[in-house]
């Protein structure tokens, strides 16, 4: 397939969109389930008509609007009338508290939000006074709420318009440069402090020009969008698929994905390494409900594993006992995406080689990528030209990489980000002068230019979801009890966050006495289950007004005090993680020892 004209804006994009006369361009749900398409002419039309209604309201050049929702084909055209009038997108995860959505409105100085649900209006119409927005639209049609401005209002008679085309709004749209600011991501430093990441449209579109031109993609192509828009993987890898005229069909609720997959049957899908983990588990899930599948699989899977490189090769394997497997075992977990799916593409956290090679070993090949939020996002990536298990591909040819001594990952290019929003010295400390970002990942080069992520030099904890967890912040709030001594947050490449709890044991063996608990040392103490119970009981009061993702689900009290002296504390009194981490190896493995059927 040739590749198409290079994008400078994001609004290029739309444009490329707008005039695709693709009637089937985006698909989404209704109330009944029903797949309905939205051609390309009622993209631009709604995106026009939104756009306009938010200049009207005084959005300019520049100003910040904040979007609030769920995967849904108004995402995007809200995304692209921001854009389209000069504006700045600020996506935010919908699953945040509305104290945690007021914080970020109020840094991004937002006037306007766009919302999905009345839940999401009534959580930040709550805080609304310690923010500054006079706007905030709704995209649910229902009735009118008071202080809610509903999208279907602004959005009545775009439709009926058809091909007709606003050359002024078409002039707007064509006076973006890549130099303007076009969005603010925010993530959590390591002290819990949001961080809004300025990405230009140039910084994004120099990406989308590179990242995934080692694969075949093109009209014929659909793909189902279901990670969080609000992070920059799911929302760049969609302009991807937008830019290039698949089709995108849109799903609000990640337990709907399994029955959307059979439904669309996509030929592409972007996933984290949880979402295949999910599919792995109930592919043994299912086969252990029989003696004879759980036999069935274990030998398809361990027949398979003779042909994995094979896979991964772009190559079909021909032996007898892989081909008697993919009609018996392997063509029942592609079904689990559609059947269709010939591009798998992970990222947001890093895979496994274990989880690689079990797909590898049922045929499929999943295209492991590697980058962040401020390198809009795709630093490398495997593809069926260039691939490596365990590696995370090699470096794109728009940028340039090289390591510290202490072997962190440092990059430069026309996709690194431009800074954090009004955070001159957090900016300062991670891109030097000569354009050089830090990326807070140690990592080496094999000899064959693939590029390896061997460790996290950052504190931040990263679900295997692909959520960024700040651990400082809720450690606090577990010390807020006088029960706790220090403690500190586990999880990273995990599905759920967990807690050690080193107790202050001279409050706790006082409350121990009075409770007429009875324990000869530490060790009795905190496996005594009154004393777990109580424990639970601070647990559960330091998730109050937490974020999903940031919750602590499981726990476990040490029977040490952490000091300096013992080696745990440095002498400011801050935790040592890796030499903790180190010393209850054993105890964070029990922890996740079942973490294949937990819930997270």
């Amino acid at each position: 397939m040739t590749e198409p004209t290079p994008l400078s804006t994001i609004n290029d994009l739309f444009r490329r969109v707008a005039s695709s006369s693709n009637s089937r361009a985006v698909l989404w749900q209704d109330e009944f389930g029903r797949w309905l398409p939205i051609s390309s002419d009622q993209i631009y039309q709604r995106v026009r008509a939104l756009g306009l209604a938010l200049k009207s309201w005084g959005v300019r050049r520049g100003d910040r609007v904040a979007l609030i929702a769920e995967n849904r084909w108004e995402w995007p055209v809200a995304d692209f009338a921001i854009l389209a009038i000069g504006g700045v997108d600020v996506p935010i995860y919908p699953t945040l508290t509305g104290e945690q959505i007021a914080e970020l409105v109020r840094d991004a100085g937002c006037k306007v939000a766009i919302v999905s649900t009345r839940q999401q209006f009534e959580k930040l119409h709550a805080v609304r006074e310690k923010t500054q927005l006079e706007i905030i639209v709704m995209m649910d049609a229902e009735e009118a709420l008071e202080g809610a401005t509903l999208l279907r209002e602004v959005l009545t008679g775009a439709d009926a318009r058809g091909k007709e085309r606003d050359k002024e709004f078409d002039a707007l749209v064509q006076s973006a440069r890549p130099e303007d600011l076009a969005t603010l991501i925010y993530t959590s430093g390591t002290t819990g402090e949001p961080k809004g990441v300025m990405l230009t449209h140039g910084n994004i579109a120099s990406n989308q020009n590179v990242c995934v031109a080692d694969f075949d993609i093109g009209p014929t192509d659909s793909c189902i969008s279901f990670l969080p828009l609000s992070h920059i993987t799911a929302r760049a890898l969609d302009y991807v698929l937008f830019a290039r005229g698949a089709q995108i069909a849109y799903c609000s609720q990640f337990d709907r994905l399994p029955q959307a997959m059979k439904e669309v049957r996509p030929s592409i899908i972007v996933g984290v390494p949880r979402v295949y983990e999910k599919i792995r588990q109930e592919v043994e899930r299912r086969a252990g409900l029989s003696p004879v599948k759980r036999r069935l699989l274990t030998w398809a899977v361990k027949a398979g594993a003779r042909h994995c490189d094979t896979v991964y090769a772009g190559g079909k394997p021909t032996a007898l006992t892989w081909r008697l497997a993919q009609k018996l075992v392997y063509k029942k977990v592609q079904e689990a995406f559609g059947g269709r799916v010939r591009i798998f593409l992970s990222g947001g956290a890093p895979l496994g080689v274990g989880t690689a090679r079990w797909f590898g070993s049922v045929g499929i090949a999943v295209w492991e990528g590697y980058g962040l939020t401020e390198t809009s996002p795709v630093i490398s990536l495997n593809s069926p030209k260039w691939q490596r298990l365990g590696s995370v591909g090699k470096v794109m040819p728009n940028v340039e990489l090289k390591f510290a001594e202490d072997g962190e990952l440092l990059v430069r290019g026309p996709s690194i980000f431009n800074g954090y929003w009004q955070k001159l010295v957090a900016t300062a400390e991670c891109k030097d002068a000569a354009g050089w970002f830090r990326t807070g990942d140690i990592g080496r080069l094999d000899a064959d230019g693939f590029l390896y992520i061997t460790d996290r030099k950052k504190e931040l904890l990263k679900t295997s979801g692909g959520k960024l967890v700040a651990p400082q912040p809720i450690e606090n709030r577990l010390k807020t009890s006088p029960f706790v001594g220090q403690a500190a947050l586990v999880g990273d490449k995990h599905k759920f966050i967990s807690a050690l709890i080193s107790p202050n044991f001279a409050v706790l063996e006082a409350w121990a006495k009075e409770q007429g608990i009875a324990a000869a040392t530490h060790e009795d103490l905190v496996t005594n289950q009154r004393v777990i119970e109580h424990y639970d009981a601070v647990v559960r009061e330091a998730n109050v007004g937490l974020a999903n993702f940031e919750t602590i689900k499981r726990f476990r009290l040490v029977a040490e005090e952490w000091s300096q002296e013992a080696g745990q504390l440095t002498p400011s009194m801050k935790l040592k993680r890796r030499v903790i981490t180190e010393r209850y190896a054993d105890v964070v493995a029990e922890l996740y020892a079942d973490e294949a059927t937990a819930r997270a």
